[in-house]
């Protein structure tokens, strides 16, 4: 299957936390990193998703935000360090392509943020990515 999302990234589930609706599924990268996907039970049964299970993480680049370094008092809890691998900037949004251990993720964000936060080849930033806005594929 082909998709848009240029944001897919490997791993392995590690735990599955359900509540009575929805499930909380963490993944653990080939860096040692861990992410967290929030989704539903049934995407859960109907991905046959156990402990174990291989799938990849996607999300969109526009709901990925940067910040210059890691973030505290703060809901998000994915939070990806990595180093800006190159910036091309249009004229209201810009996109950022961060190198990251095991990887590479995009992030649209604007032209003024990219601005205000010097980014440039190089910079180190922190990938921040709402569990609810990370979908789950079973390879």
């Amino acid at each position: 299957m082909s998709v848009s999302i240029r944001n897919q990234i490997p791993g392995t589930v590690v735990s599955i936390t359900s509540g009575k609706a929805m499930a909380a599924v963490r993944v653990g990268l080939a860096s040692g990193r861990h992410i967290t996907a929030a989704i539903t039970l049934e995407e859960v049964t109907e991905l046959g998703l156990v402990e174990g299970s291989a799938v990849r993480a996607l999300f969109k680049s526009t709901e990925v935000a940067l910040a210059t370094g890691p973030v505290a008092g703060i809901s998000i809890r994915n939070q990806i360090p990595g180093t800006v691998a190159g910036v091309r900037v249009g004229g209201a949004m810009a996109c950022v392509r961060v190198s990251v251990e095991g990887g590479e993720l995009t992030a649209a964000i604007t032209r003024e943020a990219v601005d205000e936060l010097g980014l440039t080849s190089g910079s180190s930033v922190v990938a921040l990515i709402k569990s609810t806005e990370i979908a789950l594929a079973a390879d």
